[in-house]
């Protein structure tokens, strides 16, 4: 993929905020420290146009990115985070599955898990509705720079094993400091979002 334009539109808070042009939208979730924003950042060529913060939980709104003029990467706040009040988190909830269940241009989300660790309960809850709901998605494990190159085949089989993966679901392991793991991803994306559309 090819980025000739990325720019932050708007954030949303419900769905009638979201745009109404009907651009194929990817979604990006996952903890509030898998490294989200970093990673967004190096999907799209840009240092700084997604904000990364040592706060996890920064992210407390459905962020829209335009990209090429064609297409919406869609960041949506992380889950997990218990330092935001018990309100914050009530309303987070509600806004992100009614994103997820209703949108009708979303056409890929992909779920972030940390490479390093085994899948949380939370991303277990997450994974567990994504294959029930119908909805297309992958599994996107970072920070691959952080281990040795065994240590990332192992830990991902622990991941899919974990998260109990269909094998039609793939899982990519990446880095938002080498870019390790981008290319297939963005050929998946594409994939998804254009291929797949243009052929009803």
């Amino acid at each position: 993929m090819i980025i000739r334009s990325a720019e932050f539109l708007t954030s949303a808070v419900r769905m009638d905020q979201c745009p109404q042009d009907r651009f194929p939208e990817m979604a990006c979730l996952g903890r509030s420290n898998v490294g989200k924003s970093s990673l967004i950042n190096k999907l799209l060529n840009r240092r700084h146009l997604a904000r990364t913060s040592a706060q996890p939980g920064k992210t407390q709104t459905i962020n829209y990115y335009l990209i090429n003029g064609e297409m919406y990467l869609v960041d949506l706040p992380g889950y997990g985070y218990a330092k935001v009040s018990k309100d914050l988190k009530a309303t987070w909830a509600p806004m992100i599955y009614s994103y997820l269940e209703r949108r009708e241009s979303l056409g890929l989300i992909l779920q972030l898990v940390d490479l390093r660790h085994a899948p949380s309960k939370l991303d277990k809850e997450m994974n567990s509705w994504l294959q029930d709901s119908g909805r297309a998605f992958a599994v996107v494990a970072t920070k691959a720079d952080k281990l040795s190159r065994s240590a990332r085949a192992k830990n991902a089989k622990v991941i899919r094993d974990d998260l109990d993966l269909r094998k039609s679901v793939p899982l990519f392991v990446t880095s938002a400091d080498s870019g390790e793991g981008l290319e297939p991803l963005w050929e998946h994306i594409e994939q998804r979002l254009f291929t797949m559309d243009s052929q009803g």
